[in-house]
């Protein structure tokens, strides 16, 4: 028996030693490579930056550690502030000479964020130096930011899916009704249609009317870019698109000039090489986004010590965090982003903030909380808002206080309207579950919300005139933003979604462009010729992220939940979340994504 444990202590100890040692060795390989990511790349002469259209394009980048332990990558997706700088480091590096955009087929962006990638291209191109662009499948997306190339490529098998845009609407009132629950509904907009999927089968022509405009628009824009680049006329493109050019045989692409030339993959090198004007395509070098980007951004501070400080909002609008981790890198937190806030107010240092919101909306009282912290800023020092693929509904409370407000043109925003939805279970509770409920209260609405009972007229009636508050509360808001009148404000609410064209035409933005465009506004309001441009939130260190991964299960499960619904996994997020979310709302009814 002794002998026994012995046995079992010693291989008790030996495992316990292992797993030490193991931890040891994965912390050291985790330094080095924290070590060797904090070393400027070196860029050799006659290098191409390779741009690889693969996942989702998010605002800001993010490392996964646990990611690498799994597939021996840390990239998630695309980092559109990455992809950016890398483009306007190539512009700037005299060691490459080009861009080569590989196009895939498993990208999703929003319009706005295609757009703005697509301008630094456009910009890129003014150094005199090429861009080629290669696809097995083009999508809408792809080609569109693909067809600003010199010279755009297809494989002789390949396909351009160009065929329009269509946006489309998930109905769940059948399937409400068969389970026996109903959504009561309290709302103040006739285009705040993010109630409808619950109380409708069909779309309403309110609803019908606004996406018809914002596809059509968003289309025009697109189809333009593209007949400027291509030198096709606008009627041609729609023309192809009526035709579903997309199943044409690839030498018809290349006769209505849609590309330039059709290849094999293993014969992309040599036209690189070509372009290049060298002869043997192993005379040049690739680089990768992340080393282009990584060329700057480890600068010390300017002299100056002026800071911009850029503060990111990111997704939907909560007043407390998810307790799931990795939804927290996808909410703006009222909480915390007041307290970020603050404390940029605060610093002396910072000289103007520049807020760069992507947010379809969601808590009112988180907006209007956030909306006093904005003001506050305001009151200290200039603060300018950058809208990126959505500043809608509360995305557009929390940015109508700037000084100055700057919008792609296929910004998603305005959706200026409250809502409240408040589910009601009875026929199911009672009728299908056999479950009976007696309450005892002691004043009349004491068991409001109860899910096994209807809203009673008295308490809806004092549910609408809460949200009409709100509604005069959030116009007013935009109106003393905006210097106009309240009224002209509401003529342009009712929920109504516009384009960011669009919304500088009725008032509601000030400049088309990126988030450049307003970092330059801030500067020039702020006075100052120099300054050093720091991102907010500070991102999580390496750490820190494996840290919260290893004790959080669900945070690595909900992201391969997402990376393989792609862009359903809003809707199923959405539905995940219903219990969580504040019953009054300011968010948009849909969120656009491109398939590129």
């Amino acid at each position: 028996m002794k002998s026994f444990l012995k046995y079992v202590l010693a291989t008790v100890v030996g495992l316990f030693v292992t797993g030490i040692i193991f931890s040891i060795l994965s912390i050291l390989s985790l330094v080095g490579m924290a070590s060797m990511s904090s070393v400027k790349p070196d860029i050799e002469d006659n290098s191409v930056l390779v741009i690889k259209l693969n996942g989702t394009i998010s605002e800001r980048k993010q490392d996964n550690p646990l990611a690498f332990l799994t597939s021996g990558s840390m990239d998630s997706g695309i980092a559109l502030d990455e992809l950016l700088t890398a483009i306007k480091n190539a512009k700037d590096n005299e060691n490459v000479k080009g861009i080569y955009i590989e196009a895939g087929s498993s990208v999703s962006a929003t319009p706005a964020a295609v757009q703005e990638i697509r301008k630094q291209l456009e910009d890129f191109k003014k150094s005199g130096k090429f861009i080629l662009a290669y696809g097995e499948t083009y999508t809408l997306g792809s080609y569109y930011i693909s067809s600003v190339a010199d010279s755009v490529v297809i494989n002789p098998q390949g396909i351009i899916d160009w065929r329009g845009m269509a946006m489309q609407t998930l109905y769940y009132k059948d399937l409400l009704d068969k389970l026996g629950v109903k959504m009561q509904i309290v709302k103040v907009g006739t285009y705040k249609s993010a109630v409808e999927p619950y109380i409708l089968n069909d779309m309403s022509e309110a609803n019908r009317e606004q996406l018809t405009v914002l596809s059509n628009e968003m289309w025009g824009e697109m189809t333009a870019a593209v007949s400027k680049s291509r030198k096709i006329s606008v009627e041609k493109l729609n023309e192809y698109a009526d035709s579903l050019i997309t199943f044409a045989d690839p030498t018809v692409y290349k006769k209505y000039k849609m590309v330039d030339k059709l290849a094999f993959s293993d014969e992309v090198p040599q036209i690189i090489a070509n372009m290049m004007k060298i002869d043997d395509v192993d005379d040049y070098n690739t680089v990768s986004v992340a080393d282009m980007a990584a060329v700057t951004g480890n600068e010390p501070k300017d002299p100056s010590g002026n800071i911009i400080a850029v503060y990111y909002a990111t997704g939907e609008i909560v007043q407390e965090a998810s307790t799931t981790s990795f939804a927290q890198d996808e909410q703006i937190v009222g909480e915390k982003v007041i307290k970020d806030l603050k404390e940029l107010a605060e610093d002396e240092d910072v000289k103007a903030v520049v807020l760069r919101v992507n947010s379809p909306g969601g808590s009112a009282y988180a907006s209007e909380q956030i909306w006093h912290q904005v003001m506050n800023i305001k009151a200290e020092k200039p603060i300018i808002v950058s809208m990126g693929g959505y500043a809608a509904s509360g995305g557009y409370y929390i940015s109508c206080a700037a000084d100055w407000i700057v919008a792609e043109p296929n910004t998603l925003t305005g959706s200026i309207g409250i809502f409240g939805m408040f589910p009601e279970a009875s026929e199911l509770i009672n009728d299908k579950l056999g479950v009976h409920a007696a309450t005892v209260k002691t004043n009349l609405h004491s068991d409001f919300g109860d899910l096994t009972r209807p809203q009673t007229e008295s308490e809806h009636n004092i549910l609408q005139a809460y949200v009409n508050r709100g509604y005069e509360l959030f116009t007013k808001r935009c109106a003393d933003g905006r210097k106009m009148k309240q009224n002209d404000i509401k003529a342009i609410g009712e929920g109504r979604v516009w384009t960011g064209a669009h919304a500088k035409k009725i008032g509601l933005v000030d400049q088309l462009g990126g988030i450049d465009d307003a970092i330059a506004v801030a500067k020039k309001r702020a006075k100052i010729d120099k300054c050093t441009v720091i991102a907010y939130p500070a991102q999580k260190g390496m750490f820190e992220d494996l840290l919260n991964d290893a004790v959080n299960t669900d945070s690595y499960a909900d992201g391969k939940i997402k990376e393989l619904m792609g862009d359903y996994y809003f809707m199923f997020s959405n539905i995940k979340n219903l219990k969580g979310k504040s019953n009054i709302q300011a968010s948009m009814p849909y969120y656009l994504m491109f398939n590129l």
